[in-house]
C-alpha cells in the first residue's frame, strides 16, 4: 500500500472510532473477563460499535527485581530457566487464591481477582508469592539473589479489546484483553517500588567536645554528634572579635570524619494502596497482623497518585519449617 493511500486509511478509522456516532456499550461484571467473552468485542467500524466490561477488582503485578542485572550476569539457559520457574510458580500461587493471571510479560506477572473476597484473596496471594519468591525460587537458584516487587491496588477496570481484521477475521496475535483504569497504573508503579534496598551516601560528620567545670581543677566532657551541614547552624560570626564562635560556650574540641547515611529507606516486598489496606481490613477485623504491627505506612512517591501507600512482608510458615 501506498503511505498516501495508508495515511488517508488511518485517518478515516480513526476519525470512525473517535465520532460522537460510534457507541461504546459497558457491561458491569463481578467477575474477571477472559478473552473469549463475547461481550468484550474489537471495535467494528462497520456497525460504528464496541462493547466492553466494567469491573470493581484488586489488581496485583509481581516481578524480579533487578532482572537486566540477572540479564547480563548470567547465560541466557539460566535466565530461561529462572523466568519460566518464576512465571509457572507464581501462576500456580494466583490460582490457590481465584486470582485469574491476564498479563505476561517477560518478568512481570498481572493478575486479577473475581469481587467478592477481593482484597483478602489479592493480599493472602500476594503473601503467597512472596513466600515463593524467598524460600522456592531462591532455593533452587545458585546465586541466592532473586527478589521480587508485589505491587496491588484497586478500583474499577474498564476491559476491552483492540487492534485489527482482516478479511473479517480476528487476527489471533492481537485477541489479548486491555485492561484500562487508574489501578493497574498504580499498582504497576507500587510493583517497581517494591522490595528496594536502602540507598546511603557518605556525608561529612563533626564530632563536637563540650568541656563543662565540675570542680577547680576538674573538668568533664561531653560529646555529640552533627552531620556537617547542622554542626554550621549552630556557628555564628562575631564582627566586634573578628572570630568564628559555636553557641555553646562550652565548646572546646571538634573531630571530622565521613559518615554513612541512609538517603531513602528500604521498602518492604509488598506495597499496596490505602483502598487495598482498608479494604483488607473490612473484611478481616480480627487479623493478627494488625495487632503484631504487619503493616506500615510507607513513604514513596507515586506520580499522578496522592493517597497512602501501605507495606507488609508476610509470608506463610510452612514455607520456613
Amino acid at each position: 500500500m501506498k503511505m498516501a493511500d495508508l495515511r488517508d486509511e488511518l485517518d478515516d478509522e480513526v476519525s470512525t472510532i473517535m465520532s460522537d456516532a460510534f457507541s461504546v456499550g459497558v457491561t458491569s461484571t463481578n467477575y474477571v473477563p477472559h478473552s473469549d467473552d463475547a461481550a468484550i468485542t474489537f471495535p467494528n467500524l462497520d456497525e460504528w460499535k464496541q462493547s466492553c466490561k466494567l469491573i470493581d477488582t484488586c489488581i496485583l503485578y509481581i516481578d524480579i527485581r533487578r532482572s537486566t542485572e540477572l540479564n547480563l550476569t548470567h547465560d541466557p539457559e539460566t535466565v530461561a530457566k529462572l523466568y519460566s520457574s518464576f512465571v509457572r510458580a507464581m501462576s500456580k500461587a494466583a490460582l490457590q487464591f481465584g486470582g485469574h493471571v491476564r498479563g505476561i510479560i517477560g518478568d512481570r506477572v498481572m493478575v486479577l481477582f473475581d469481587k467478592e473476597k477481593a482484597f483478602t484473596n489479592a493480599l493472602w496471594c500476594a503473601s503467597l508469592m512472596n513466600s515463593v519468591s524467598q524460600f522456592v525460587i531462591n532455593k533452587h537458584f545458585k546465586a541466592n539473589e532473586v527478589t521480587c516487587g508485589i505491587g496491588i491496588d484497586a478500583g474499577k477496570m474498564l476491559v476491552t479489546k483492540t487492534g485489527i481484521r482482516k478479511n473479517g477475521q480476528q487476527r489471533h496475535n492481537y485477541k489479548n484483553l486491555v485492561w484500562l483504569g487508574r489501578p493497574a497504573n498504580v499498582a504497576s508503579k507500587l510493583t517497581d517500588l517494591a522490595n528496594k534496598p536502602a540507598e546511603g551516601a557518605d556525608v561529612g560528620a563533626v564530632l563536637v567536645g563540650f568541656q563543662t567545670s565540675v570542680g577547680a581543677d576538674d573538668f568533664k566532657w561531653r560529646w555529640l554528634e552533627y552531620l556537617c551541614w547542622d554542626f554550621v547552624k549552630h556557628i555564628r560570626s562575631d564582627v566586634l572579635s573578628r572570630q568564628i564562635q559555636f553557641n555553646d560556650p562550652n565548646f572546646r574540641s571538634i573531630v571530622v570524619y565521613e559518615k554513612r547515611v541512609e538517603t531513602k529507606s528500604a521498602t518492604p516486598p509488598i506495597l499496596m494502596s490505602r483502598a487495598v489496606y482498608a479494604g483488607f481490613a473490612q473484611e478481616n477485623p480480627d487479623y493478627e497482623g494488625f495487632a503484631k504491627g504487619w503493616f506500615n505506612q510507607v513513604t514513596v512517591s507515586v506520580p499522578g497518585f496522592h493517597d497512602s501507600v501501605w507495606g507488609c512482608n508476610m509470608t506463610y510458615p510452612a514455607f520456613t519449617e
